[in-house]
């Protein structure tokens, strides 16, 4: 008996022994930290947030709730803590050598600028990055902003009427910022005082966050005005406002995140999977081409150089995979796919049809990773939008070809067919087909238009990733409906003749303007030069049809000098 009980108190000073060994080993790494701390003079304070110990994160997140079904166990969590305390992991030195590299990038590209312009400006500016408060060195008149002075750019749009604008505010409404209850959801300069706001008034959308104002802009004719300021606080605010929910975007074949914000607004991640040097592989078809989160940022810089403004505004942000996405997303099929991957890097794939495994993970420098933002348009529910199968959609197939591709008078058909046979939309299928092939972007199957503007409204160039794949290569097929149909606005005409000149060339304004990217350089010059070469084969293709029909067959007049002409519905 008395041996029994002293096996009984042996078994508990080994448990105990356990325990004790059990809680040095979770606080010697804090002690660890706060001893650090202390000897680099910060006392211990938490205030300075240290990128290295970020992935401390994943274990204190979610021991909260480690009751909740199918969260993982506290070993999962264990292996995820010691992540952060490996030398290797330590993001300061990735960070500081992706800064440099960085840097140096855009001082070449801005040195190539400098050669290319006139060379008698030596006085510099700075440009104040939309994006982030970054400054970027510029001409004392830039290219850009000689471009948007060009009378092309400063047609004037009809009167609107509320027909004519997606969001018709009711007067009578009053609304107050303060009963959200939410700091982020105030004005961001920051006014403290309590009054009543007008939906119709200034002072009242002055209140209202930027992606509100963004889209309370929206009209029958544009995404926003020319030179819209609400664009570009609204940049900025895709950089630098708070993520507070990650969830993955149903549909669609690779993975995209829906992202939402500290003042409600919402955007689309679509995380980075190619460097800028790779190209497309030879081989792959273009329904199987990855998605890439610089094209995207590209397409909305390249659609308002053109002066087509159909793209939602887009901005490229470096995420923290642990912080922002995995500490935040009640997702769980996303967060069950995070992983440390062998070279001690934070990786996750989500789920969707294409490169969604642990062999096509998305891993982060350790656990940061470049993405493109862009901004949500209004919710369904209160700007409904139509969706249409573009008529020169491509086959999907590897084997099969669409109808346009084997006959040559396809065109005539469409021409006949709503609402191709009246209005803009097929000059605006025109314009869409010129800016895919600057891209070379072939995955245009559909389009959207927004249903309260009926026929008589300009085509959404959504889903621009599979853009900018090969800058060796120029898809001349893409051009197919506009060597076809042989029309142009003379609007586009004029602006594609202008961007060929050497004082506004194109692919110069596209590297200042991409320049204001958080995420610069954002194209490298093989890309940039291949926009010029494929705006001269766009030329080339509308000098044959002016040649072959005549210029007043070929180009439709919407310009009339400083004043754009609204063609009435049943004109041609």
């Amino acid at each position: 008996m008395i041996l029994f009980r002293k096996f009984r108190v042996l078994i508990l000073m080994v448990f105990l022994v356990a325990c004790t060994m059990h809680i040095m080993i979770d606080l010697l790494p804090k002690l660890e930290k706060r001893a650090a701390g202390a000897d680099s003079g910060d006392s211990g304070c938490q205030c300075a947030h240290h990128p290295g110990g970020e992935a401390q994160g994943w274990g204190k997140q979610r021991a909260r709730s480690a009751a909740e079904a199918d969260w993982p166990n506290k070993h999962t969590l264990r292996i995820l803590q010691d992540f952060s305390n490996e030398p290797s992991s330590n993001l300061t030195s990735h960070s500081l050598e992706k800064i440099t590299a960085a840097a140096g990038d855009r001082a070449e590209s801005f040195r190539r600028m400098r050669q290319s312009g006139d060379k008698a400006e030596d006085h510099k500016l700075l440009i104040g990055d939309a994006s982030g408060g970054r400054t970027v060195p510029a001409h004392a008149v830039s290219r850009l902003t000689a471009l948007f002075d060009h009378p092309l750019y400063k047609v004037d749009l009809p009167s609107l009427t509320n027909d004519d604008t997606l969001f018709n505010l009711n007067t009578d409404i009053r609304f107050y910022p303060r009963a959200t209850g939410n700091q982020g959801w105030h004005n961001e300069e920051g006014n403290e005082e309590e009054e009543e706001f007008s939906p119709t008034g200034e002072v009242m959308a002055e209140s209202y966050p930027n992606w509100l104002r963004f889209h309370i802009g929206i009209n029958r004719y544009e995404m926003y005005s020319r030179h819209s300021v609400v664009l570009e606080a609204l940049l900025k605010d895709l950089t630098t406002q708070r993520i507070t929910s990650v969830a993955m975007k149903s549909g669609g074949t690779q993975l995209k995140l829906i992202m939402t914000f500290q003042n409600y607004g919402q955007a689309l991640f679509k995380p980075m999977k190619q460097t800028r040097e790779q190209e497309t592989p030879p081989d792959f078809f273009y329904f199987s081409d990855f998605e890439r989160h610089n094209a995207e940022i590209a397409a909305f810089h390249l659609d308002r150089i053109l002066d087509f403004r159909r793209v939602p505004p887009v901005a490229g942000r470096l995420v923290n995979m642990t912080r922002e996405i995995r500490d935040v997303t009640r997702d769980k099929k996303l967060w069950r796919t995070f992983f440390i991957s062998p070279a001690n890097n934070v990786c996750f794939y989500g789920e969707c049809s294409y490169y969604c495994s642990t062999e096509h993970a998305l891993c982060g420098k350790p656990d940061q990773i470049e993405g493109s933002l862009a901004a949500f348009l209004p919710d369904l529910n209160l700007a409904k939008r139509k969706t249409w199968r573009n008529p020169w959609r491509r086959s999907y197939h590897k084997r099969k070809k669409a109808e346009w591709e084997v006959d040559p008078d396809y065109c005539d058909e469409v021409k006949q067919t709503p609402p191709y046979d009246r209005g803009t939309r097929l000059l605006d299928v025109m314009d869409m087909t010129i800016f895919d092939f600057l891209m070379g972007n072939m995955d245009r199957h559909h389009y959207e238009t927004f249903e309260k503007f009926g026929n008589d409204t300009f085509i959404i160039h959504l889903d621009n990733g599979r853009g900018f794949g090969k800058h060796s290569h120029d898809e001349l097929s893409i051009l197919v409906p506009l060597s076809q149909c042989c029309r142009v606005k003379k609007s586009t005409y004029l602006r594609l003749q202008l961007l060929a000149k050497e004082e506004y060339k194109l692919s110069l304004l596209m590297e200042e303007s991409l320049l204001r990217d958080r995420l610069s350089p954002i194209l490298i010059q093989r890309h940039l030069q291949a926009l010029d070469r494929r705006l001269r084969l766009v030329l080339q293709v509308l000098a044959g049809c002016v040649e072959k029909e005549g210029y007043v067959n070929v180009v439709e007049e919407d310009v009339d000098g400083d004043t754009a002409t609204h063609r009435s519905p049943g004109h041609r």
